[in-house]
């Protein structure tokens, strides 16, 4: 099957994916923090029994992958940065299109995660909905009447819910905006940052947007207001393209960016990810005859840990770039 993130989807020009994750606890059980690895692993198994075949899920326990596995799942946002860091009692459940991924004992005991490519917060909220119900069918979630899912972060409580969009934004990156747009969209329940999380820095003009607001507010109302900002944000980014694209400049940055990438034979991930965000830039204004999704896979691929997990061995620095250049020229 193929991965979800090789297809195209709505709005794709400025919305590269949606996520939508789901935290959930295990009524009389601690929190992950107060279990032993021993405990961890054992409910670990009881909730991959659950649910593996009923999602045809593969069951994968974190301690029997390699440290580049591990971080480039992270690299691909299948985990979260923090899941990446210790893998003690940890186990991951993932679908063969890598648009499902759970992650079980995080901070919490489920963490349910569905990737779409484009802007589909709908239909990956009602996939992870789906899921949910699921698992709450074997299992009685922590909840409380009054605070709603009760989860470790206080930050989560309530809906347990984190919907979030990947956004391409390089004309209002070159404009200066982000950062009033980053204060704007605060005062609207919403945080904008690196496409890594809170305090990432935002390489290749990728930004993540998503709901700080969990408590108090349904599903539904925080992913309309997600979806309407969203909206409100492309319609900026479009307009500020249209005017950017005029310009003989930016189109002469947009074809040597693409030659570089064509013809390079070292390519540090700090300068791949400037001249592929100039590419995609030309490819959706249809200066250049490549697939915007094709840009979004390479964005993907040609991450440090994950180009070292395709080849099956560390590479250090140098020789990484020169597989990256290598593989990049093949490619386009």
């Amino acid at each position: 099957m193929s991965k979800w993130y090789i297809g195209a989807g709505e709005q794709n020009d400025i919305v590269i994916s949606t996520r939508i994750r789901l935290a959930r606890n295990i009524e009389d059980y601690p929190f992950p923090c107060k279990l032993d690895t021993k405990s961890r692993t054992a409910l670990n198994k009881k909730i991959g029994d659950a649910i593996c075949g009923r999602e045809n899920l593969e069951f994968i326990e974190m301690k029997t992958l390699t440290q580049p596995q591990i971080v480039s799942l992270a690299e691909k946002h299948l985990i979260s940065p923090e899941f990446a860091s210790s893998y003690d009692g940890r186990a991951l459940l993932l679908s063969d299109s890598e648009g499902i991924s759970i992650m079980l004992c995080e901070e919490d005991h489920i963490k349910i995660q569905v990737m779409k490519p484009g802007l589909s917060l709908e239909t990956a909220y009602a996939e992870a909905d789906r899921i949910d119900d699921e698992l709450n069918e074997k299992f009685v979630f922590a909840f409380d009447d009054r605070l709603g899912y009760l989860t470790q972060c206080p930050t989560n409580l309530g809906t347990g819910m984190r919907a979030s969009v990947l956004l391409h934004l390089p004309a209002l990156t070159a404009c200066g905006q982000m950062s009033s747009i980053s204060s704007t969209v605060s005062k609207l329940g919403l945080t904008v940052c690196g496409s890594y999380g809170e305090g990432s820095v935002p390489m290749g003009d990728i930004y993540c947007l998503s709901n700080q607001v969990t408590l108090g507010i349904s599903e539904k109302a925080a992913i309309d207001n997600l979806k309407t900002v969203t909206l409100q944000l492309a319609a900026q980014e479009r307009t500020a393209r249209a005017e950017m694209v005029k310009n003989i400049e930016t189109e002469d940055e947009i074809f040597r960016a693409y030659g570089i990438l064509k013809s390079a034979r070292i390519l540090p991930v700090k300068e791949f990810m400037t001249l592929v965000s100039k590419v995609r830039l030309g490819a959706v204004a249809g200066l250049i005859g490549i697939k915007p999704e094709t840009v979004d896979e390479l964005m993907i691929s040609m991450q440090p840990a994950t180009i070292n997990a395709a080849v099956g061995k560390n590479l250090d620095g140098r020789e990484r770039d020169i597989e990256r250049a290598k593989q990049v020229r093949q490619r386009l």
